[in-house]
């Protein structure tokens, strides 16, 4: 199996702003932007999408952390980028069932146009940004050890404890590990130029 790691954007970055559509009309919200939350004590961007096994792996692990971690301030919002053209099953109507079915209690984005995914820096997926109260990315890594095959259990803990220190107003200390998965499918010609062809 391929795998492509997280480029571990600089921390301190800035979150850039966003508007896009919601397949999963949470709150019965069709566009969703950044701005909408800006009350939040921290907001976590997860690059994801629907048929990659290292999202799968961890999907129901991580819709749980969502769900136990939006009681304690943390914004959850999760996009995929992916080509629907070349990955039908990553288009938005597939991302709408894959929602519904694993019960997903977050806004589930897509970024037709791969800009967002590109001021990110993202690169693979899933990929994991945590941003501060103030829109300064705080942490930038792996949800934890787990890989498909790899017989690590699903615990979500490099996040867990991220999240738990951002949302103390604490710096998240220790090793960040890239996170791994599945690239990103660009489209045809639009490939960024921080992520090799």
């Amino acid at each position: 199996m391929a795998s492509t790691a997280s480029t571990m954007q600089a921390l301190g970055f800035e979150a850039p702003a966003f508007t896009l559509p919601n397949t999963h009309l949470v709150a019965g919200r069709p566009m969703v932007s950044l701005s909408d939350y800006a009350g939040s004590k921290a907001v976590l961007i997860a690059f994801i999408c629907n048929h990659c096994p290292y999202v799968i792996h961890l999907r129901d692990a991580f819709s749980a952390f969502a769900e136990e971690y939006v009681s304690l301030g943390l914004t959850t919002i999760a996009i995929s980028a992916n080509d629907a053209a070349t990955y039908p099953d990553d288009a938005p109507e597939q991302m709408a069932e894959e929602a519904a079915q694993h019960g997903f209690g977050f806004p589930y984005l897509y970024d037709e146009e791969q800009s967002v995914a590109k001021a990110y820096h993202a690169a693979c997926t899933p990929d994991f940004f945590l941003f501060d109260e103030h829109r300064q990315l705080a942490y930038r890594g792996q949800f934890d050890a787990s890989r498909p095959k790899n017989n690590e259990p699903v615990s979500g803990i490099d996040l867990r404890n991220a999240a738990d220190a951002v949302l103390r107003g604490n710096a998240v200390l220790g090793e960040q590990i890239p996170s791994i998965g599945c690239n990103i499918k660009w489209k045809s010609g639009q490939e960024p130029d921080y992520f090799p062809t």
